[in-house]
């Protein structure tokens, strides 16, 4: 068979899509079949969230796919990769304008090499110190940042950022990252005297902009600053791409190198849901002078598309600050920073910093406890956990129809106030506020264990139980939630926001709270893609809290439930968690980690 065949018969057994196929086929003639293997592995790759595919992998293991163990026989065992690939027209070095780029014996797509290589070049080249007075930093750091007698991350995190142009600060919840922003936002309208500081605000959802605005707002009450200053405080977080200025049916965006964004600070808040492409694109719109500050967990999912940038950037956090850097950071703050004389990555460590005291979860709590202890991946912990006298925290299991019945009951009874609020035609905010008390969140889409079965059960038994009142041929009934799939800009919609439905005397509209705080309407036929949302993903949760969280995980392990998604849930609840979840599953899954391929290490260690 050739190459072509095989490529297709592994299409057929799902082991490749057809875009893979179709894409190698492109790239490669049929006299090069280990190039157009290359190029459908690479593909592949790509959709699973990979930036590049290492030549190394290029090999046959107890892991490899019948349909592609047979691709490897037919171009053979002895083959040299770096040679027969740079033989190839659709292959080069960087240096032509080809599909494929091999460099240090990684493949990537075109596309995802200049990204890769653009952020790469951000972080390292255009990350220079800043000029400050010492003097003054200081005495602004004091007034604002109490001295807690050990080390004031907040504070350090605040003089890394004052003190470099990019800075990237990430802390789990409660850690106070938007607490240390807004305070070291202070310090900069402060410091900046009589000239203005163009301060903007963004998070990659609508939900995280919402929430980035309203926590900004309260620490902004407390902060040391007069009404001419407080004017300048940014008021509204925007998403990232309605701040970059997305077209309705255009890949293209307003702002660019060509029309940069006026701005003098950004503040980018939930990094960690950045794809590869969104943060090239949003530093291609960035002017030279603008300072910007990354905020997220690096312990949480990354984007559903290629890459975990802030994943691989605070890769080198652990590793300490350069000894010049700590010294530098200890006389501002007058904390006591240990530095490290390991040249490698330097720059960019010194760009970092890790907040490590939670505010939000003390000891006494099992929501902090438990996501400790998953992180690490120690499943005694996370036993010892639930077998504790924890108030905050549940496991329940969910291996029978009787407790998966017994779960859709609790379901019930959790989205109860939120129904009441609807049923007693409460205002929109109010109603909006109820519904992000309580929250499903599905490790999977699909399945009695995923979004579309539970979203489906539930709204049967809501039904039956006159909870809810479903119209015949219609998806749409009064309190139905859903969240928007697909980007509206037209509309001021994006990929995760939630609206409900309900009719206020105009007949059914569905509402939604904006990043500024207020409530909008749409008619149902004018929204965008979008689905119901009683249970959503982990990863579409990303961005907001919720007072009590429940996670259902399937009775069967599967790839996608990894460590950083039973984190990411668990970090979801404010109050409260519910898990449901076979033990076997659970301890599996916390010892699976998310590997997401990307060159961005190997670039900041060799520079």
């Amino acid at each position: 068979m050739t190459m072509q065949a095989l490529l297709l018969e592994a299409v057929e057994q799902r082991v490749l899509r057809r875009l893979d196929a179709q894409f190698a086929m492109m790239v490669a003639g049929n006299d090069q079949p280990a190039v157009m293997l290359a190029a459908a592995i690479l593909s592949r790759d790509a959709g699973e969230g990979h930036v590049c595919l290492p030549l190394s992998r290029l090999v046959v293991d107890d892991k490899t796919p019948a349909p592609l163990q047979a691709c490897f026989a037919l171009v053979g065992e002895a083959v040299n990769w770096q040679d027969v690939l740079l033989q190839s027209h659709g292959v080069s070095t960087g240096d032509l304008p080809t599909p494929l780029i091999l460099c240090a014996e990684r493949l990537y797509l075109n596309r995802m090499w200049r990204n890769e290589l653009a952020i790469a070049r951000f972080f390292n080249e255009s990350n220079q110190p800043l000029p400050y007075d010492p003097p003054q930093l200081h005495q602004t750091l004091n007034a604002l940042f109490d001295d807690s007698g050990s080390v004031n991350w907040q504070k350090v995190a605040a003089a890394v950022a004052l003190t470099r142009r990019i800075s990237v600060i990430s802390g789990g919840p409660g850690t106070g990252k938007t607490t240390t922003v807004a305070k070291l936002l202070a310090a900069l309208i402060q410091m900046a005297g009589e000239q203005k500081c163009r301060i903007r605000l963004a998070a990659p959802t609508g939900k995280a902009a919402a929430r980035l605005t309203e926590s900004l707002g309260g620490a902004l009450q407390k902060l040391p600053l007069n009404d001419a200053q407080r004017t300048l405080f940014p008021n509204e977080a925007s998403t990232l791409h309605r701040l970059l200025g997305a077209q309705p049916g255009s890949q293209r965006l307003r702002y660019h190198a060509g029309n940069p964004l006026h701005l003098d600070v950004l503040v980018v808040d939930e990094a960690s849901m950045i794809d590869l492409t969104m943060m090239s694109r949003l530093i291609d719109a960035l002017p030279p002078h603008a300072r910007v500050i990354f905020l997220g967990d690096r312990d949480q999912l990354a984007s559903v598309e290629a890459g975990a940038v802030l994943g691989d950037i605070c890769h080198y956090a652990s590793a300490g600050y350069t000894l010049p850097r700590a010294q530098e950071l200890s006389e501002l703050t007058g904390c006591s920073i240990e530095g490290t004389s390991d040249p490698v990555a330097g720059a960019l460590r010194d760009s970092l910093c890790l907040l490590q005291k939670s505010y939000r979860f003390g000891s006494d709590s099992g929501i902090g406890q438990l996501a400790a202890a998953v992180n690490r991946g120690d499943r005694n912990a996370i036993r010892a956990v639930f077998n504790g006298d924890f108030q905050d925290i549940e496991k329940k299991p969910l291996q029978t129809g009787e407790e998966y019945l017994a779960m859709l009951e609790d379901a019930v009874q959790g989205y109860q106030r939120f129904l009441h609020c609807v049923h007693q035609q409460e205002s929109p905010e109010v109603v909006i506020a109820a519904f992000g008390e309580y929250q499903l969140l599905c490790a999977l889409r699909e399945g009695p264990f995923g979004v579309t079965g539970l979203n489906e059960r539930l709204e049967q038994t809501l039904s039956q139980k006159r909870k809810i009142i479903r119209q015949p041929h219609s998806r749409w009934y009064e309190g139905r939630p859903v969240m928007i799939s697909r980007n509206d800009s037209a509309l001021g919609l994006f990929n995760g926001d939630i609206g409900i439905a309900l009719d206020r005397g105009q007949g059914l509209r569905v509402w939604f709270q904006m990043p500024d705080g207020s409530v909008k309407s749409v008619q149902p036929s004018r929204l965008p893609e979008h689905e119901t949302a009683w249970a959503m993903t982990v990863h579409k949760s990303q961005g907001s809290e919720f007072d009590h969280a429940v996670l259902i995980l399937p009775a069967q392990m599967s790839p996608v439930i990894t460590r950083e998604l039973v984190y990411t849930a668990i970090t979801r609840a404010r109050k409260r968690l519910s898990l449901y979840a076979d033990e076997r599953v659970l301890a599996q899954a916390v010892t699976t980690r998310i590997e997401r391929r990307s060159g961005l290490s190997a670039i900041f260690e060799s520079v």
